[in-house]
């Protein structure tokens, strides 16, 4: 009997471990995007405005919006592993759509598509990664995932800076290689959630669960915090980093190459655990916030190129380092058993913030660039005093 339990336990060791191991390859393959760092280039030159760009972002994360609920329950009732192997399906043609996308048309119905992906893996992946490790290891799993998610853009971009350079189409086709390989990956995963025979999705239960989510006002603010400071990067490592770059007189392979530099920043996502644990949790978030904001002024006053990229890199080391902290906060904090409906609903919040900052920086920088950082500053600051009033009672 005790040779069967200690068996079973092996047994449940190597699954477990086993799914780590495909988390970490689906992340590095996803995380292959040979576009990535032309991505705003690539749609301005099929005619794609920046506010539009910023347009279909906030319709998108609209879409994710009223996607986010169902997708948690169903999740919850179907599965883990069927909704990445379904989301995992759907992002690969997402990329196929971007690939032979030519018009707004186009990259919005790419992105209507990727709604339904992000929301539908909300909140699943970090449960996978969760529950397939001990609670203490989680914060050291999530950063590994970043980790080869970042190793996998980085691959792409000395891929693309080598071989593709100025052909944007084929940075879209090797992209989408990238992703259908993922998307096989998916169906080596282990289900770590237990679904019961005849059970039914129920709306009713996940207005409960969001219900709890309001009235947890620590736990709120916490989650708006982050979600500041995750837009800030988004949308300045993402898309404006390329105007900052051309305002300083940078040529496209020079942007590129720097590009390779910020991709490479991203892994320092793996020491987000031994810091934190050295630190603690309210100093060292406080400190990152801070950070960012002093970075977002830089970028603000400044046409020098040197000075341009190393605003980004903090900007982008920031936020790497904030990201599996947060994540595990936010994990450790949910007490259902339907973990993937719990955390949708923390990033139905988040999206609902991003709507709003999206526009905001949008319309801001069609005006002025600078107009956009300093907007970018403040939100990291407000950021930092919802982070630290969610931490009052839980630090």
């Amino acid at each position: 009997m005790v040779l069967l339990s200690y068996s079973n336990a092996i047994e449940r060791v190597v699954l477990m471990k086993r799914n780590l191991l495909f988390m970490y390859a689906i992340s590095f393959f996803q995380g292959m995007v040979f576009y990535a760092s032309i991505a705003t280039l690539y749609r301005q030159a099929a005619g794609i405005s920046i506010f539009q760009i910023t347009l279909i972002e906030s319709i998108s994360l609209v879409l994710s919006l009223a996607f986010e609920i169902p997708w948690g329950v169903l999740a919850d009732r179907i599965g883990y592993k069927r909704t990445m192997i379904v989301c995992s399906a759907l992002y690969f043609i997402s990329k196929i759509i971007f690939w032979k996308s030519q018009n707004f048309a186009d990259f919005l119905l790419e992105r209507v598509l990727l709604a339904i992906v992000v929301s539908g893996l909300s909140g699943v992946d970090t449960s996978i990664l969760y529950l397939s490790c001990s609670e203490d290891d989680s914060q050291r799993a999530f950063g590994i995932y970043e980790g080869l998610s970042t190793a996998g853009l980085l691959s792409a971009a000395a891929i693309y800076m080598v071989f593709i350079e100025d052909n944007y189409r084929a940075a879209g086709f090797f992209t989408v290689i990238s992703y259908g390989i993922a998307f096989m990956l998916s169906f080596g995963l282990k289900e770590v959630k237990v679904v019961e025979k005849g059970e039914r999705m129920s709306f009713g239960h996940s207005l409960t669960i969001l219900k709890e989510t309001l009235l947890n006002r620590n736990l709120l603010f916490l989650i708006a915090g982050v979600a500041l400071l995750r837009e800030v990067n988004q949308t300045i490592t993402v898309f404006f980093n390329q105007l900052q770059y051309t305002k300083a007189g940078m040529s496209a392979r020079h942007i590129s190459g720097v590009y390779i530099l910020m991709t490479l920043s991203g892994l320092v996502s793996v020491f987000s655990a031994p810091l934190t644990k050295k630190l603690r949790p309210r100093f060292f978030g406080a400190m990152l916030f801070v950070v960012c904001s002093f970075s977002c002024l830089i970028l603000a006053f400044t046409e020098n190129p040197v000075v341009s990229v190393f605003g980004i890199l903090l900007i982008r080391v920031c936020f790497s380092l904030m990201s599996p902290l947060g994540t595990e906060l936010q994990n450790k904090a949910i007490t259902t058993i339907d973990r993937a409906t719990a955390l949708s609903m923390s990033t139905l919040i988040m999206d609902l913030l991003a709507v709003f900052t999206n526009l905001v920086f949008g319309k801001l920088a069609e005006f002025e660039l600078s107009a956009a950082m300093c907007f970018g500053g403040f939100l990291c600051i407000l950021g930092v005093s919802l982070y630290l009033s969610g931490l009052k009672k839980t630090d």
